[in-house]
């Protein structure tokens, strides 16, 4: 992983020579049918609603940059379909819903789920008879998450399920409470997960501690980051001031834009040998370009059960707090936004705790071009008995330390890696 330096100004009071049109990298941010990013996702199945959130009315949606509404049927099946009446592009988000599909409500045009045309209302097409459809995409319920597979029919993978859903003790639920809508990019969302650094200032350390993490966070992790076999993972790992005890914060992120986490803190006990598995399942969907929804399963363990805050969106994460509080105490939602609808990455000066951002870009970059090939990208699962590899733990050991600052370092290094890619995880009793 190679560094990308901007293009700043490179003298004091020095902003009259700051370039002004530099421009965003349209491969990794334009989310559009045929550009390089939106060929990738539509590679893999992604959320675009709760089964709770469908009525009896049709739901309008965008989704990598389409315009598509979503309905369930009176005999409960589920369909994604374009906006526009394929008669004279009417909206059928004005539809009327039928026990087996959706009729527009302008001249009677009959839709199946799967936007084959079940009666034409009106009169018979002028021309090409039975061959007419709406455009429309397969969809899969996954604990009341509807995801759709946007890409060339036939060609769907196996819906991807983690090997967290083989352990007896852990329950999946959905968590329309925490999913949000961001008015940014993508990218600079998914890049915000891969950053472990910015944990310890923007939530403890910058503004005083925020809700939902210890003072535990503000401590600097040594970092360390991952290819996996669907994606890639960070490790931060902080030594505690007062004992000899090592957290371990490991975190996957999943190909193109998914991610699951462990609580935010160390859980506040004083033994070794304890671990706890991830909580949250994430996704990051781009809407558009400049827009993206972020949809939440939670995983609750019945040994350490979900806490009410765990099922409430988290601080800061959207623009829902007076602009003078998030100046004072800003969260994850002022940091990303305000690098602009699309950042430009032309600009950054990238340091070495930016490795997670470097490799997550080349990371897409390497899926678009297997794309481009004709290949499936890294994490497109064929076989639907498959179980993805989680290595997502707070992890709490015993180490004592080294006999110098230096060699201190590198033995936390050894012990995150260690952590990360052996069989501890099992064997730690959870909290």
């Amino acid at each position: 992983m190679t560094a990308l330096l901007g293009k700043n100004c490179a003298q004091p009071y020095g902003a009259y020579h700051s370039p002004r049109d530099l421009q965003p990298d349209a491969e990794l941010t334009h989310v559009g049918r045929g550009t390089p990013a939106g060929e990738l996702f539509r590679r893999y199945w992604q959320p675009v609603a709760y089964a709770e959130e469908l009525t009896d009315v049709p739901r309008k949606l965008r989704v990598l940059g389409e315009d598509l509404v979503l309905f369930r049927t009176g005999g409960g099946e589920y369909g994604l379909v374009e906006q526009r009446c394929a008669h004279r592009g009417a909206s059928l988000e004005y539809g009327v819903i039928s026990e087996r599909g959706i009729r527009c409500a302008y001249h009677g045009f009959h839709y199946a789920p799967d936007g084959a045309i079940l009666e034409t209302g009106a009169g018979a097409p002028l021309a090409d008879g039975g061959k007419i459809c709406l455009g429309a995409y397969p969809l899969q319920v996954f604990h009341g998450l509807i995801f759709a597979y946007m890409g060339p029919p036939g060609t769907q993978p196996a819906f991807p399920l983690l090997d967290l859903y083989d352990d007896p003790h852990i329950t999946v639920e959905p968590c329309i409470e925490r999913a949000c809508e961001l008015d940014c990019n993508w990218m600079q969302i998914v890049e915000n997960a891969m950053d472990p650094v910015h944990a310890a200032y923007l939530h403890v350390l910058a503004s005083g501690r925020q809700r939902g993490f210890s003072d535990q966070v503000g401590i600097l992790p040594v970092l360390d980051w991952g290819q996996s076999e669907t994606g890639m993972y960070y490790i931060a790992c902080r030594r505690r001031p007062d004992d000899d005890l090592v957290w371990v914060r490991v975190v996957d992120r999943f190909m193109p834009n998914v991610g699951i986490l462990p609580p935010n803190d160390d859980m506040r006990v004083d033994k070794p040998n304890i671990s706890v598995r991830p909580f949250q399942w994430a996704w990051t969907v781009p809407l558009d370009d400049e827009n993206t929804k972020r949809f939440y399963l939670l995983l609750n363990d019945d040994r350490n059960p979900l806490r009410p805050i765990q099922r409430t969106r988290g601080f800061g994460q959207v623009n829902d707090r007076p602009y003078e509080e998030r100046r004072r105490q800003p969260g994850d939602y002022e940091m990303m936004a305000s690098q602009g609808r699309i950042a430009v990455h032309a600009y950054e000066n990238l340091t070495a705790t930016d490795l997670g951002v470097i490799g997550y870009r080349e990371m897409i970059r390497a899926g678009i071009e297997a794309v481009r090939a004709g290949r499936d990208p890294l994490g497109v699962v064929r076989d639907p008995q498959a179980r993805i590899r989680t290595r997502t733990q707070n992890t709490l050991v015993r180490v004592p330390r080294a006999a110098t600052p230096e060699a201190d370092l590198e033995l936390l290094r050894a012990t995150g890696r260690l952590i990360a890619e052996g069989d501890e995880l099992r064997a730690f009793p959870p909290v």
